[in-house]
């Protein structure tokens, strides 16, 4: 039950548990109104009840597997909220091109192009990056491909589209 608020998966096998146990629930409750009052129109709406507290319960794991299959923006990652990370890394004057999206219900991933003022090796390239992927981890994206800029290079190149 816990798992079910962060696991695509997990939720689907709850809410189909639940929608068992709630068949269940309504058809003994329906046979018992029928048994005792003979109203035998109760059983088709109990059916109706049941099938429209599915369907609701059932509509937000309907838009988050659409969402997961079309590559979507995770609903919990916020793109603003990645530029002002890059932004506060000390050597990184901008981000662009950021792609995110769902690699499965519990992982992201993310490209991007980053512009970073001249550095001298490729060690401190990779110390920029490095801080900018800890910042992105906590930000609850774990697969993270970067492209390096640099200030003095033009990314409308065609190799950079």
């Amino acid at each position: 039950m816990k798992k079910q608020q962060h696991d695509l998966n997990v939720k689907g096998a709850y809410l189909h548990m639940l929608a068992d146990g709630m068949v269940s629930v309504g058809i003994m409750i329906g046979g018992f109104l029928i048994y005792f009052t003979g109203l035998q129109w109760i059983d088709p709406v109990i059916s109706i009840i049941i099938a429209i507290v599915i369907l609701i319960g059932t509509w937000g794991l309907l838009k988050e597997s659409f969402a997961l299959s079309m590559d979507a923006v995770p609903k919990d990652i916020d793109l603003n909220e990645i530029k002002k990370n890059a932004g506060d890394v000390e050597g990184i004057r901008d981000i662009h091109h950021i792609h995110v999206w769902a690699m499965s219900t519990t992982e992201n991933a993310m490209t991007a192009h980053v512009v970073m003022d001249g550095c001298n090796d490729l060690s401190e390239v990779n110390e920029i990056k490095n801080k900018l992927k800890h910042r992105l981890a906590h930000m609850d994206i774990q697969h993270i491909t970067l492209e390096t800029e640099f200030t003095d290079e033009d990314c409308d190149k065609e190799n950079c589209d």
